[in-house]
């Protein structure tokens, strides 16, 4: 049986979950996969982060539809900015460059994710192994067949995940190691569910949002779940 594995930002950590519910934790993306690694390949991995970036004003098409699909969540899927926002070396020159490119600034909370999305970029166009993007709010969704109601920063979002990451036959067990005690709740419950979806990718039976992949950035975008 192919193992796959999700991914989900936690802090100054990456965390992830294997589909043998095994977890791991660290600094960098490279240094996670090696751990997995050790314990047998990782063929796919769904990770919570944008995977091609536009050049220009117009959105990415996977944030555009992703943000349709899931509903009242629609906050959490943020528009990806081009990669010369991302790039900039301070928030005041990514704010000007954003401005410049699309006529709108950025907020803080995205330009923080700018180094991670990097990084990401990075490993993927120097991995063989298939690494796509995902995003938990959007593979919570499709795993319950209806809108999410409650936030998972509220105990009925984090109990209504865990009911459905059950279903999906991911009951995470107590003890995570290392990845418990540096992750938070939501960080872990993110990995899980983006695991389902790179299990679903592996069968061949993930959903893509857009359907068709647009080409941005030398890569076929989508999100999947």
């Amino acid at each position: 049986m192919v193992r796959v594995m999700g991914v989900d930002a936690a802090g100054k950590n990456w965390v992830a979950v294997a589909s043998d519910l095994r977890a791991y934790a660290a600094p960098t993306l490279v240094e996670l996969l090696a751990a997995s690694d050790a314990d047998g390949l990782v063929e796919v991995v769904g990770i919570d982060i944008p995977i091609g970036l536009p050049d220009g004003p117009q959105p990415r098409q996977a944030d555009v539809r992703a943000r349709a699909a899931v509903g009242p969540r629609w906050r959490s899927v943020f528009m990806t900015p081009p990669r010369a926002v991302l790039a900039a070396m301070t928030y005041q020159a990514a704010s000007e460059e954003a401005l410049r490119v699309m006529s709108k600034g950025i907020s803080r909370q995205a330009w923080a994710l700018a180094p991670r999305i990097l990084e990401v970029d990075e490993v993927v166009r120097s991995s063989r192994r298939q690494i796509v993007e995902v995003h938990p709010e959007l593979s919570f969704t499709v795993l319950a067949g209806r809108y999410i109601p409650a936030a998972k920063s509220t105990w009925a979002g984090l109990e209504d995940r865990r009911r459905l990451l059950a279903d999906g036959g991911f009951v995470l067990p107590a003890d995570l190691g290392n990845a418990g005690l540096v992750a938070g709740p939501d960080d872990v419950l993110d990995a899980a569910v983006a695991c389902w979806s790179a299990r679903r990718v592996a069968a061949g039976e993930a959903k893509r949002y857009p359907e068709q992949p647009e080409h941005l950035d030398g890569i076929d975008v989508c999100i999947h779940a």
